[in-house]
C-alpha cells in the first residue's frame, strides 16, 4: 500500500467516479428519512430537538473518515437513546430533568465516556466481544427497547400526562385516563402514523415521514394549533454544533454516568458489528470491526464535544442507504452536509411542529424494533433461546434498559457455558456402506459388540471434565457386551485444561483397570501437544492413534482378545 493510499479513508479506497451521482442521491434521500427520525429520538433521550441533527453532522463525518464499513450509517439511535434516558433518570440526582443544562452536559459526558471505552476496546483488540451477544439475546433486547419506546409515546399521542413509576404503572396511568384524551393532539399523532404507513405501503421508496412532518407543520402553522391546546416544539436554536467540553460538570459526575456509558458501549459494539457484518456479507465486502471501533469511538467523542448525545450504527438507516443503492460513505458525508444546512437555516420552520408528530414517528420506530418474525423463527427452531429472548425483552421494558443490557450479557455467557458444559454427545457407529452414524450417547448402547466410539463435542475444561468422565464410565459399565475398545473421537476437542487433564488421566486408569483399550481418533496437533505436556500422550501407544475415524473402527479386532 503506497503512502498516498494510506491517506485515503479505508471506507473510500477504490472509489470510482461513476459512483458519485448515486452516492449523493442516496445521501439526500437518506437525509429525508434520517432527519425526522433523529429529531424523534431526542424525545426518547430527553434532549433538545436540534441535538438530533447534530448527531448526523460531526459524528457521521468522523465515522465516514475513520471507519472501515462502506455503508454503516452512524447517528442517533433509539436503543442507545433509551439507555441514556433511563440511565440518567436512574441516577437519582436532585433537580435533574430531561432537557435541563445539567442533563445535556451529562449526556455529552456519557458520549465521551462511551467513546473512551470504544477506544480502549480497539486498543486491546476487543472487537470479538461483539460475538458474545447472541442473535437471540440481541433480538430480545431490541424488542424490549421497541416496546418501551413505543409505549412511552402513547401519552404524547393522546395528549395526556405521562404516568410515574415503573413501566406497568405508566401503562395503567394512560389506560385509566382515556377520558382525558386531547382530540386535536391525537389527530396530529394519528395523521402522522397513517401518512407514514400509507407511504410505506404504496410508495415505499418515498420518505413518508418527511411528508408527514412538512404537511403537519404547515397545517399547524396555518390553523394556529398551539392556540387550540396542541403542544408544539416552539423556538429551536439552530446554528453550527457548539464545540467544546460539556459545561457545569463535577468530578462526581464521571463515576455516576460510567454505568450508563458502559451499557451504551455494549450495545454500540454489538449492534454496529452485527450491522457492518450483515451488509458487508450481502455485498461481498470485508469489514474490519477493530477499525470500525476507531470510527465509532471518535464519532462518540465528536458527539460529546459538539453538544449532542451517544451515537450508534443504525440498522434501519443503513438498510435505507442500501435500498437507495449507495455504495460508500460519500452518501453519509452527503447526509451530514444536508443535516448541517438544515441546522443552519431551516430550524426556524420547526417551531410549529406538534410534539404528537414526533411521538408518531418514534412510535412507529419503536414498533419496528419489535422483531415478531425473528421471535417466531427462534421459537420454531430453538425453544430454549426463545425463552432467553423473551426474558431479555421483559427485563428491558419491565425492569430497566440498563438491567436489560446486564441480563443480555449474563444470558449470552450462560448460554456459552451451558453449551460447553452439556454438549450433544454421540456414540458413533458405521453402516454397511461405511458411513458413520450418530446416536445420542446414553448408557446401554454400543457401536459394535465390545466397541464404543464416543464423540464429545466441546473443549474439555474444568466445568465439564467430570461430566465427560462420568458419561464414559456409564457407557462402559452399562454396555450390552463387555467393552474391549473405547475410541474417543477427538475431532471436537481442540484443547484440554489442567483440571480436565487430571480427570482424563484418572479415566485412563479406570479403563485400564477394566481391561479396556483407549483409542484416540482424529486428534489435532494442538491437542497432541497438550496431551504431551500432561504426560498423557505417552500412555497411548501409537498403534491406537488414528487420523481417520473409519480406520479406527475398522482396526477394532472384533473376534480377537482385548488389546493392551
Amino acid at each position: 500500500m503506497t503512502g498516498v493510499t494510506r491517506l485515503v479513508p479505508a471506507s473510500l479506497r477504490g472509489y470510482r467516479r461513476a459512483w458519485l451521482g448515486r452516492d449523493v442521491l442516496a445521501g439526500v434521500t437518506l437525509s429525508a428519512v434520517a432527519i425526522p427520525e433523529v429529531m424523534g429520538y431526542t424525545s426518547i433521550a430527553g434532549m433538545p430537538i436540534v441535538t438530533g441533527l447534530y448527531t448526523l453532522i460531526l459524528p457521521a463525518v468522523a465515522f465516514a473518515l475513520l471507519g472501515s464499513s462502506k455503508l454503516l450509517v452512524v447517528g442517533a439511535d433509539s436503543a442507545t437513546a433509551a439507555i441514556l434516558s433511563a440511565g440518567l433518570l436512574g441516577l437519582g440526582v436532585t433537580g435533574l430533568t430531561p432537557g435541563s443544562p445539567h442533563w445535556i452536559a451529562l449526556a455529552g459526558l456519557t458520549a465521551l465516556m462511551a467513546g473512551g471505552l470504544l477506544a480502549a476496546a480497539r486498543l486491546f483488540r476487543l472487537g470479538f466481544l461483539a460475538d458474545f451477544l447472541s442473535a437471540a439475546v440481541l433480538i430480545g433486547f431490541l424488542t424490549g427497547v421497541g416496546i418501551q419506546v413505543a409505549t412511552a409515546q402513547i401519552p404524547d399521542l393522546l395528549g395526556i400526562p405521562r404516568g410515574q413509576g415503573n413501566w406497568f404503572q405508566q401503562q395503567w396511568s394512560w389506560l385509566t385516563h382515556l377520558d382525558d384524551i386531547a382530540w386535536p393532539t391525537f389527530a396530529y399523532g394519528a395523521a402522522t402514523i397513517v401518512i407514514i404507513l400509507l407511504f410505506k405501503r404504496f410508495l415505499p421508496r418515498f420518505p413518508g415521514s418527511v411528508v408527514a412532518v412538512v404537511a403537519l407543520i404547515a397545517l399547524s402553522a396555518a390553523t394556529g394549533a398551539a392556540g387550540h391546546g396542541v403542544a408544539v416544539v416552539g423556538s429551536v436554536e439552530g446554528g453550527f454544533p457548539p464545540l467544546g467540553l460539556p459545561s457545569g460538570l463535577t468530578p462526581g459526575d464521571v463515576s455516576q454516568v460510567f454505568s450508563v456509558a458502559a451499557s451504551c458501549f455494549v450495545l454500540i459494539l454489538a449492534q454496529s458489528a452485527a450491522t457492518s457484518h450483515s451488509f458487508a456479507t450481502r455485498h461481498g465486502d470485508s469489514v474490519d470491526i477493530n477499525r470500525d471501533l476507531v470510527g465509532l469511538s471518535v464519532a462518540n467523542i465528536a458527539a460529546g464535544l459538539s453538544g449532542t448525545f451517544v451515537v450508534n450504527g443504525s440498522p434501519t438507516k443503513t438498510e435505507i442507504l442500501d435500498q437507495q443503492r449507495g455504495r460508500t460513505q460519500v452518501a453519509n458525508l452527503t447526509m451530514a452536509f444536508v443535516s448541517l444546512l438544515v441546522a443552519l437555516v431551516l430550524t426556524g420552520l420547526l417551531a410549529d411542529m406538534p410534539l404528537a408528530v414526533l411521538a408518531g414517528i418514534v412510535f412507529l420506530v419503536g414498533l419496528g424494533l419489535v422483531d415478531v418474525r425473528g421471535l417466531r423463527q427462534i421459537y420454531a427452531r430453538r425453544r430454549n433461546e426463545f425463552v432467553i429472548a423473551v426474558a431479555t425483552a421483559f427485563a428491558v421494558f419491565g425492569i430497566g434498559v440498563e438491567q436489560g443490557v446486564l441480563l443480555a450479557l449474563v444470558l449470552s455467557l450462560f448460554e456459552v457455558i451451558r453449551r460447553e458444559y452439556r454438549p450433544k454427545d454421540f456414540v458413533v457407529g458405521v453402516t454397511e456402506a461405511g458411513e458413520p452414524t450418530y446416536t445420542a450417547a446414553e448408557p446401554g448402547i454400543e457401536s459394535a459388540p465390545g466397541l464404543i466410539v464416543f464423540r464429545f463435542n466441546a473443549e474439555l475444561f474444568y466445568a465439564n471434565a467430570s461430566r465427560f468422565a462420568d458419561e464414559v464410565k456409564a457407557l462402559v459399565d452399562d454396555a450390552p457386551d463387555p467393552v474391549r475398545w473405547l475410541v474417543l473421537d477427538a475431532a471436537g476437542i481442540a484443547d484440554v485444561d489442567y483440571s480436565a487433564g487430571v480427570r482424563l488421566g484418572s479415566l485412563l486408569d479406570f479403563l485400564a483397570a477394566r481391561s479396556v483399550t483407549f483409542v484416540l481418533a482424529r486428534p489435532d496437533p494442538a491437542l497432541v501437544d497438550t496431551l504431551k505436556v500432561y504426560g498423557l500422550w505417552q500412555r497411548i501407544p501409537s498403534r491406537y492413534v488414528f487420523g481417520n475415524l473409519i480406520d479406527a473402527i475398522r482396526a477394532y479386532p472384533a473376534d480377537g482378545p482385548a488389546a493392551g
